[in-house]
């Protein structure tokens, strides 16, 4: 058994994971290196999901009886507890959505309707990145679209990086927002925040973080990064699916104004004219994702109890000793950096002339779940002139030995394709 400098006890955390003691295709022990699609989730989370239901289930804000006062404390519990974790200035910074597409969009959509200093209009720029995922893409197309907005971006080096030699070229005074990825789904990249949050603030433009990527896998402190918005989603950090996160600074979300309306945004209605409630409620219309939002509360305990730098240490061991292996494949070639510094735990790989789709397909029939596809990064794919890639990405109770199952695997695909 290969042991590492930094790893986590993961056969106790093993332990906690259910779904981690299936077996898959006739009895095969299933090795889950799907983990930037979507992480699995402990019996602490799945815990406290059905005693939610069971006990608490009720909507917020509005009651008065028990149950309503209940699930509104658990409900606004797990604000503070999301506040504590990316240490925010105030809990009222915290907006819940249903994923970090959705806190994206709310950006987007804010600054497409505020009026100025924030205002985005045909006489603006709005600068992206071309290593971002879709979803940190499009709704910037769609506002460029709608308002007369220039579109630019960042390009990449050849070896999975932000081109960064431009700055001041792409990032200008008519610059009004920044949007970019703070550790990519497909290279893995770790992005230089400091020298971009930099460039930004000496044109006053505002910065937008995607940190879907990173909240799960290292500590995230928003204050540090100086960005004015930061986005990630439940789902990738051990939470349930349908609830996500968008932190902006107090001032910004007094001013801005809300994308969606209805109930619970509303301080005051007529026929005539609305007002509107304090953020975060400003943006939260409607019933929100109660149970989903407790059971983040209760991934973020669960993260907490383990360490994130000891989940960041755990991680990073596992993505040296797997960057070394995966290059020892005959005609294996990484897409990204292939080094452990300044990368995240997904790496994404191309297998000489075999369609990602077909590795990912014998990986499957051997129990190893690996991702194959674009990742929602298309450009990137094109960037680099390949049409998609396999993609393996680690977690806290990923192990060393599951990187040999899946080198072994990569071997017997090359030999099942002759």
């Amino acid at each position: 058994m290969t042991h590492l400098p930094g790893l986590l006890d993961t056969e106790a955390i093993r332990k906690d994971f259910p779904i981690l003691d299936r077996q898959v295709h006739d009895g095969r022990k299933l090795v889950y290196l799907d983990n930037a699609a979507t992480s699995q989730k402990p019996r602490q989370v799945l815990d406290a999901l059905a005693e939610y239901y069971e006990r608490y289930n009720a909507n917020v804000h509005r009651g008065v009886h028990v149950l309503a006062e209940e699930a509104t404390a658990l409900y606004e519990g797990a604000r503070d507890k999301v506040a504590a974790f990316v240490n925010a200035p105030s809990r009222d910074e915290v907006i819940f959505t249903k994923n970090a597409s959705e806190s994206l969009n709310l950006v987007a959509n804010m600054l497409g309707w505020a009026d100025e200093p924030y205002r985005v209009d045909h006489e603006t720029e709005i600068v992206i990145t071309e290593m971002e995922h879709h979803s940190n893409i499009v709704p910037w197309q769609l506002l460029a679209q709608r308002t007369g907005a220039k579109l630019k971006w960042f390009g990449l080096t050849d070896d999975g990086r932000l081109d960064l030699s431009n700055i001041d070229e792409v990032i200008t005074e008519k610059t009004k927002i920044v949007s970019f990825v703070l550790v990519s789904n497909i290279l893995g990249t770790q992005n230089p925040v400091e020298a971009i949050v930099r460039r930004a603030q000496e044109v006053g433009a505002l910065v937008c973080v995607d940190a879907s990527q990173a909240a799960p896998h290292m500590p995230l402190d928003v204050q540090s990064l100086q960005a004015d918005f930061v986005a990630f989603t439940g789902h990738k950090m051990c939470g349930p699916t349908g609830i996500g996160v968008l932190w902006g600074r107090q001032e910004l979300l007094e001013d801005l104004p809300p994308f969606l309306g209805g109930g619970e945004m509303i301080e005051t209605v007529s026929m005539h004219s609305s007002t509107y409630a304090p953020a975060p409620h400003k943006f939260e219309a409607g019933t929100p994702p109660i149970a989903q939002a407790v059971g983040l509360g209760a991934a973020i305990d669960y993260l907490n109890s383990i360490g994130m730098d000891k989940i960041l240490a755990h991680e990073h061991a596992l993505t040296e000793y797997a960057v070394k292996r995966l290059l020892e494949v005959p005609d294996l070639r990484i897409i990204g950096p292939t080094t452990a510094e300044e990368r995240g735990a997904a790496i994404s790989f191309t297998l000489g002339d075999i369609h990602p789709h077909d590795v990912g397909q014998v990986l499957d029939e051997q129990g190893i779940a690996v991702r194959v596809g674009h990742h929602c990064a298309r450009p990137v794919c094109l960037r680099y002139g390949i049409p998609a890639t396999t993609r393996a990405s680690f977690y806290l109770y990923s192990t060393p030995a599951e990187i040999d199952a899946l080198v072994d695997g990569l071997e017997h695909v090359r030999n099942f394709f002759g």
